[in-house]
């Protein structure tokens, strides 16, 4: 028997897994969706592999937060019509985060339905004065993200300049009639329509914020898409989303995935281990018979195998129950944009048919064509890590090599598990200048009111907005989970889990190998033991 053992870097990966319960990253990646952070944020996360962009504003009045670029980035890609084919998001539940994200969507669109009715009765009837506050606020709001700290004193001082001025201007108005109190209200009635669209902003501010809390905190908050039921025959666009997400769920459930170079098996990494069995295949008996074998008994054997881990002869705790499934691995390029679902006779619902699956197994070895795979996984930590072998046989002339890989991948990236702090800020005491405390600010402050308030009516067209605010742009192939998948050696118990595991699924594929040639009349001519170079 050849043992061979390699080791590559453990990235983050991923696993494929069905009917997983971990819910710790499906809510943590749900929550971004009703999050206020700046939308630079998410950029923390980005991998060595996987790396979301934010575009840059032309006019930063219209720059979306984290939770609106994040919901409507999800919603256009996962559920746009003609959206590219997805990857599994294995170890969480993505028709959850997408839900979240419309649940979200259509709070900030209630919002935004009042915000555009007071834009239209206190601004655009008023558009002199409407047009003059957005200058003054857009001067304000450049003023500020400037990293001087006089910037910032400088810009408060234009806003109460200018203020004082409203003021003089209502006192000693230059005009008179109609056009002189059309210019006072001009004056009064944006600053009204402020006031009234702080409230607004507060009341959705505090909702998405306990929904923020409450998923990553364990509640039970539930994402109510009203939209999605369709109530009569003629709800074509109810119809609609509800069939893109029956297509959500259903493409999660695929059995196909993709293999691209150095970045491993999409939704899974790069490998970490690598264990290799190579037996020179010769007769036991050569004056007995002996029976032919093919690739699939020696899968089927271990697979019978596999499925008794969680089984043991000591009551010590031990494996959970494992997942063991086959896998179709499709190759692509390294920096591949896309990928393509297979299709055909042998595809039904995203799953490549038992039939394909042996005949993929036995066949195609060697040369071009995609690969068989079986693969035995767990869920741990609540979903947070899933550990995955990989199992892979071929009979080429008189040698049957069997291929075991080792993946994991980790938890979701700390960004997404972080709960709502409480706004505030340090300032210098009066008297002990010496020492600071903090003062709590209002949830919502008078820029943000105003930024929410001159993007509400753009907000039913996005092509315009997104052209003036920018939006966020997704890692492509696009899969929830490996996108922000932490590195799992970073927690020393989950790297501890992941090796091992190896060893007991060694083992079984070992014994199970043996037990298929001794049936069938083989036995091995080992070349001894050896190590990858």
């Amino acid at each position: 028997m050849t043992v061979e053992s390699g080791y590559a870097d453990f990235f983050g990966p991923q696993v494929p897994r069905t009917g997983d319960e971990g819910q710790t990253p499906t809510f943590a990646l749900a929550s971004a969706a009703y999050r206020d952070n700046e939308a630079d944020e998410i950029l923390k996360a980005n991998s060595e592999w996987h790396k979301s962009a934010v575009s840059k504003p032309r006019l930063k009045l219209f720059r979306p937060n984290l939770g609106e670029a994040y919901s409507r980035a999800i919603i256009d890609r996962m559920l746009g019509s003609g959206r590219a084919p997805l990857i599994q998001s294995f170890g969480a539940q993505p028709q959850v985060v997408v839900e979240h994200s419309l649940a979200a969507h259509r709070i900030r669109r209630e919002r935004d339905n009042w915000l555009s009715a007071i834009m239209v009765l206190c601004g655009v009837l008023f558009l002199p004065g409407l047009l003059v506050w957005l200058l003054v606020f857009q001067i304000r709001t450049t003023m500020a993200k400037r990293d001087d700290k006089r910037a910032g004193a400088l810009a408060t001082a234009l806003l109460v300049a200018v203020g004082g001025l409203a003021v003089l201007f209502l006192i000693r108005m230059p005009f008179d009639g109609f056009w002189g109190w059309y210019a006072r209200a001009s004056i009064v009635a944006p600053v009204l329509g402020w006031f009234w669209a702080k409230r607004i902003c507060e009341r959705t501010a505090r909702d998405l914020r306990e929904r923020w809390d409450s998923l990553l905190s364990g509640g039970s908050v539930g994402a109510k898409v009203p939209e999605a039921v369709p109530s009569s025959p003629g709800e074509t666009a109810a119809e609609q989303l509800r069939q893109s997400l029956a297509r959500l769920s259903a493409e999660q459930q695929s059995n196909s995935v993709f293999y691209a170079g150095p970045k491993g098996i999409l939704g899974m990494g790069t490998r970490w281990g690598s264990w290799q069995l190579a037996e020179e295949l010769v007769p036991a008996d050569p004056d007995r018979e002996i029976n032919p074998f093919r690739s699939w008994d020696v899968i089927k054997s271990i697979h019978d195998r596999l499925r008794m881990l969680e089984r043991g002869p000591l009551h010590t705790g031990g494996f959970t129950k494992p997942s063991v499934r086959h896998w179709i691995v499709s190759p692509i390029g390294e920096n591949a944009g896309g990928v393509s679902r297979p299709e055909g006779a042998d595809v039904e619902a995203y799953q490549i048919k038992s039939h394909a699956i042996q005949e993929i197994c036995n066949k195609q070895q060697f040369g071009a064509g995609d690969r068989h795979y079986l693969g035995v996984q767990w869920t741990l930590w609540d979903g947070q890590l899933v550990i995955t072998m990989l199992i892979t046989v071929t009979v080429l002339h008189e040698t049957l090599r069997i291929e075991v890989t080792g993946h994991a991948l980790g938890p979701v990236h700390s960004l997404f598990t972080s709960k709502p702090a409480a706004k505030e800020k340090e300032v210098q005491k009066s008297v002990r200048f010496w020492e600071t405390r903090k003062v709590k600010l209002p949830l919502v402050d008078s820029d943000e009111v105003v930024r929410l308030a001159a993007r509400a009516p753009l907000t039913w067209y996005p092509p315009l907005l997104y052209w003036l605010g920018g939006k966020l742009s997704l890692p492509e192939p696009f899969g929830l989970r490996h996108a922000w998948a932490d590195k799992p050696w970073r927690h020393r118990f989950m790297a501890d889990d992941a090796l091992r595991a190896a060893t007991p699924v060694l083992r079984a594929v070992h014994s199970a190998a043996i037990k298929v040639l001794g049936r069938t009349g083989w036995t091995r001519r080992s070349s001894g033991p050896g190590r990858r170079p």
